[in-house]
């Protein structure tokens, strides 16, 4: 870690001091392109490959007892051209050890009853497996292109509180990183090791999914993917009602708080086996209770087709929010699907849990109940528009958070407008997006490129607001029409695949026909922030010239807001690409033959640190 960070430091300076403003990759990066794996138009490399796995898994559990027993059989294809001596296996669960108040009844993380390896019992000690990662060896390596079948029994004890995954109460459950699963073997970096700490999420290969859930009679289970057998796990009215959801664009109440009363929902046997199946998706999560109250509902999704994605929602009876989601899913997954992105949206179903997380999983959502409806809808906006990065988009976020949280927060903030108005979505947007961002000369800002472990100030400001900027910037540079073609080359590039930022650098130039390396280098590399000044307002023949200098340094776009003296107004807009040629200073022309008596530089959601240089005359001069 020390090594990387020292290197990432040489890095920065270097790119800070360069006269030439390119994107400069780490060598393992520039290796990747070197090697043919990717390519400078954007696109994977003629030599790109990802490794793949087929997982089968069974998990069981009775609540209020905690324990989750789990066997899975796993498929795993090495597509890439090395030979393989040895797999990393994920525990993410394990991120739970001794984190409750006493040790006596803190969780101690994922036990491995059995291993075996092509029918072969591997070297596995539980004793040393206690953190997120655990190295197997291989007694026969694994070839390129060839294949290997775990299989694996285990079990562990799930965590309470308010996390991510756990114990909502004594009988609602949510199920995340609750399988072994082989970890990213990748083409830049090889196994992805990093530490699960709860922070940094996602970096999962594309996987196909076989999920089998057992719990006792009257529990209702909700997961990734299509339930496979509801005629045999729900009584025939409730498989009717879930059913007729499948192609209702009205919220269908498939299991209301007096059907859950009545205990009638489920199959009447001890226990029934629920089971799911999804395709070429990251990761699997799941949710268990007995006494939530069940929505559903669809949405066509693709015009073309006419393909309709399931919207089903899991609650307490008494969480009014709750009671509104599939509605506002319904409006969520027809605006990212027919706006921006303007990607259909690429799965069979979405599905809220209501939990403590405010959390994204595949074709999943464990979000928090809020009396705030409009807080609520923009929430699970956030979460769904997760589906697209990292989701649809395997981004490695646990290594560049920007390139997910980044885009949901951009897209958070479109479909609020839609939703809510320019106004509440920008003030919004302002308030928990950008003001708490510590702007200024001495706030130690890193380039948001800084590897997210990295980063040592600003982590949530490098993975949200200014990569967020950065995108916005750019739309408004471009345009809304040009915007679009360049992320639909990046998304059409890269979906189902694992993108790094030099790809969507290079996808984003080569879908507008651009170069864009300088607004790049500018957002990406440097360690700047927003602080326009205006210097001067100068008269000249046929108008006025404004003398703006960027203290700040973001190329950022802005408003001039000009009042004449016979009390007209009028607002120039100027896009980041005035600052192409000369970062720092600038000259805006203004067209008129008007006097002018103030000039005022707005940036709206580009929130300028200092404000007291943004107008002319200076406030202190006009009083």
């Amino acid at each position: 870690m020390l090594k990387s960070f020292t290197l990432a430091a040489i890095l920065c300076g270097a790119f800070m001091f360069a006269n030439a403003q390119t994107l400069t990759m780490p060598p393992e990066i520039k290796q990747a392109f070197d090697k043919g794996t990717r390519s400078l138009n954007g696109k994977p490399g003629k030599k790109y490959w990802q490794n793949h796995a087929r997982y089968d898994i069974s998990v069981s559990m009775a609540p209020p007892n905690r324990t989750i027993t789990g066997v899975e059989a796993i498929t795993y294809f090495n597509n890439s051209p090395d030979t393989l001596r040895r797999l990393n296996m994920k525990l993410i669960v394990n991120v739970h050890r001794g984190r409750t108040a006493t040790a006596a009844n803190a969780p101690l993380g994922i036990k491995v009853d059995d291993i075996k390896i092509n029918g072969t019992k591997a070297d596995w000690d539980n004793e040393k497996a206690v953190t997120t990662n655990q190295m197997v060896d291989l007694k026969s390596p694994l070839m390129p292109h060839d294949s290997l079948k775990m299989n694996i029994a285990w079990h562990y004890d799930l965590a309470g509180g308010q996390g991510r995954d756990g114990a909502i109460d004594s009988t609602s459950y949510y199920l995340a990183y609750f399988y072994p699963r082989v970890s990213v073997y990748d083409d830049y970096k090889g196994w992805d090791t990093q530490p699960h700490t709860g922070g940094l999420e996602f970096y999962n290969d594309f996987c196909d999914y076989n999920l089998s859930v057992t719990v006792p009679k009257n529990y209702l289970v909700w997961a990734t993917g299509t339930l496979q057998n509801p005629n045999e796990v729900l009584q025939p009215e409730f498989a009717k009602r879930l059913q007729a959801s499948m192609t209702s664009d009205e919220t269908i109440h498939i299991a209301t708080a007096q059907d859950l009363a009545a205990k009638n929902i489920t199959a009447q046997n001890a226990t029934n086996t629920w089971k799911w199946n999804s395709t070429n998706i990251s990761d699997v999560a799941l949710g268990v209770s007995n006494h939530y109250d069940w929505d559903a509902a669809s949405v066509i999704v693709d015009d073309k087709t006419q393909r309709r994605t399931a919207i089903q929602a899991a609650f307490a009876d008494s969480s009014n929010d709750f009671h509104e989601y599939v509605k506002f899913a319904h409006n969520t997954l027809d605006w990212f699907s027919h706006n921006l992105p303007g990607v259909p949206y690429p799965f069979p179903k979405t599905t809220s849990f209501q939990g403590f997380a405010d959390m994204e999983y595949p074709m999943m959502v464990n979000d928090s109940h809020t009396k705030d409806l409009t807080f609520a809808q923009l929430v699970q906006d956030h979460e769904i528009a997760h589906t697209y990065f990292p989701f649809y988009m395997g981004t490695n976020e646990s290594r560049y958070a920007f390139m997910d949280e980044g885009w949901a927060t951009t897209f958070e903030l479109l479909i609020g407008t839609a939703e809510n108005g320019k106004a509440k979505a920008d003030e919004f947007y302002k308030q928990f997006r950008v003001n708490r961002w510590t702007h200024g000369p001495h706030a130690k800002e890193m380039p948001i490129i800084t590897p997210s472990p990295e980063v040592t100030f600003g982590g949530g400001n490098n993975a949200y607001g200014k990569p967020s900027l950065s995108y916005l910037a750019l739309k408004d540079m471009l345009g809304d029409e040009l915007f679009k073609k360049a992320l639909h080359t990046y998304m059409n590039n890269w979906n189902s695949k694992h993108p790094i930022p030099w790809d969507y650098f290079n996808s984003m130039k080569s879908g507008s026909g651009k170069n864009l390396d300088w607004f790049f280098y500018n957002w990406f590399y440097t360690p700047y922030y927003i602080d326009l000044s205006l210097d001067n307002v100068e008269k000249t023949s046929g108008g006025y010239n404004l003398a703006i200098k960027n203290i700040g340094g973001f190329a950022v776009p802005f408003d001039a807001i000009v009042t004449y003296t016979d009390g007209t107004t009028e607002t120039i807009h100027q896009t980041p690409i005035v600052w192409e040629k000369d970062q720092k200073n600038i000259s805006v022309k203004i067209k008129t033959g008007k006097e002018v008596k103030s000039v005022t530089l707005d940036g709206g959601i580009f929130v300028d640190a200092d404000m007291k240089n943004n107008t002319w005359p200076a406030v202190a001069a006009a009083k």
